[in-house]
């Protein structure tokens, strides 16, 4: 179930954008509802204003794009240690991805937990990744491209990640013949090596 918010600035007729909770404290899933007619549809994706209005962050500072030429490409899972954490708005602008988000963040009541939902050009979905919230996901189609929007800029040293394969997370990934993976994505830590030590 989502709430409607309506732009001060939208077009006469109403352009709402739609918010939908999910299981990860904080993510929340945008999708539009688009005013439609014989030339094509018109949909508001980003209102600064609104999303703020619902405690999101949208003060973005960079923007990237991905590129997956082949099928079964994943990507992840990845985030920026402190003070570089960022927050993400995260869409498919042609193709499909099976989207994945895992809860990193110690005092957060989803904690350890993932979710995952498929974004493509179709649905025109977005997910909004909160801080502390690592991202990664598996192409659906061949010639997928993702688009990004960051509030922090990208930090290399602070690049992080974790195994897409850990098996205390047991990520159902979709299944494919081939999976293209990057080396150092194969190299990266477990969820439990994340966890900052015991006093």
């Amino acid at each position: 179930m989502g709430w409607q918010i309506r732009c001060r600035h939208s077009i006469p007729s109403g352009n709402p954008m739609i918010f939908k909770d999910t299981p990860l404290e904080g993510a929340v899933i945008l999708e539009i509802e688009a005013k439609v007619d014989a030339r094509g549809l018109f949909a508001r994706t980003v209102c600064r204003e609104e999303l703020e209005r619902h405690g999101i962050n949208a003060a973005f500072v960079q923007q990237s794009t991905s590129w997956n030429p082949h099928l079964g490409t994943l990507r992840g899972l990845h985030f920026q240690a402190p003070p570089h954490e960022e927050e993400k708005l995260v869409r498919v602008t042609r193709g499909a991805v099976f989207d994945v988000l895992v809860d990193l963040r110690p005092g957060s009541a989803s904690f350890g937990k993932w979710f995952s939902i498929e974004l493509s050009a179709d649905n025109r979905r977005q997910i909004y990744i909160p801080k502390g919230v690592a991202h990664g996901f598996q192409t659906l189609q061949p010639e997928t491209e993702v688009l990004y929007e960051m509030t922090v800029p990208f930090h290399p040293d602070a690049q992080r990640g974790i195994r897409w394969d850990d098996p205390n997370l047991a990520i159902k990934w979709p299944d494919t013949p081939h999976r293209l993976i990057s080396e150092r994505d194969q190299e990266l830590m477990f969820f439990q090596q994340q966890l900052p030590p015991r006093p």
